[in-house]
């Protein structure tokens, strides 16, 4: 069921976006956002630690994952606790979301969380012990707000699982992964409306809200290889 949206959804043209192809049918999306006004390092690993929990969202209580992207989120879960308990490194997340809310662009997967704390979230799929799909979220305080890159890998490294990356790829066609970007870009711009709520317990600034999140900003086609 589609939720009402409260808060303005960014563009894409508010990030740069950069796509690369390397060798063995790989790729990567670079994503750097238009910095979080407001939002610290801080408030970024309570909401990823606890996405579990609920918040209200207008006049309702809602889970906060559904909040999150009223359009795209469908459910979240943690599949398996962290060794320490809840939703730290060492946890899975089950994820269901279908981008642009399109039936033909839905995901349900279960990541493993190989790293989070103020820097950052390191999501991972493995094969057999390899690295087939990787999505890391990175985030820094700056004078503007939190500044964050989000960077996707698709495709293991090693040339003897180029078979295996094919496949993974044709799971994720262009047109698909366009509409992933959108959707990060989408989610990410509304952690600067969400966070400050859980704190407050208020309703949104009006002020926030009314600034909009339609100004351009440079679209960079490059992305960093591989290392």
């Amino acid at each position: 069921m589609t939720r009402p949206v409260l808060y303005p959804l960014r563009t894409v043209d508010t990030a740069k976006v950069g796509y690369a192809s390397f060798p063995h049918h790989r790729r990567r999306v670079t994503i750097e956002h238009r910095p979080l006004t407001g939002i610290t390092p801080a408030m970024l690993l309570d909401w990823f630690t606890h996405l579990g929990g609920t918040m209200r969202y207008g006049d309702e209580v809602v889970d906060r994952y559904l909040a999150w992207h009223p359009i795209d989120h469908i459910r979240w879960e943690l599949a398996k606790a962290a060794p320490g308990g809840g939703a730290g490194e060492g946890a899975r997340f089950r994820i269901v979301e279908a981008f642009g809310g399109r039936p033909e662009f839905k995901v349900d997967v279960v990541d493993r969380v190989e790293k989070l704390d103020e820097t950052g979230i390191r999501l991972v799929q493995r094969l057999g012990g390899i690295v087939i799909f990787q999505l890391e979220h990175t985030w820094s305080a700056g004078s503007d707000g939190a500044h964050y890159v989000s960077v996707m890998d698709v495709g293991a490294r090693s040339a003897l699982m180029a078979p295996v990356n094919r496949v993974v790829r044709r799971r994720l066609p262009d047109e698909m992964l366009a509409a992933w970007v959108k959707h990060n870009i989408e989610e990410v711009g509304q952690l600067e409306y969400l966070l400050p709520t859980l704190g407050s317990g208020e309703p949104e600034p009006a002020q926030r809200a009314q600034r909009g999140d339609q100004a351009p900003y440079e679209q960079n086609q490059k992305a960093e290889p591989v290392h």
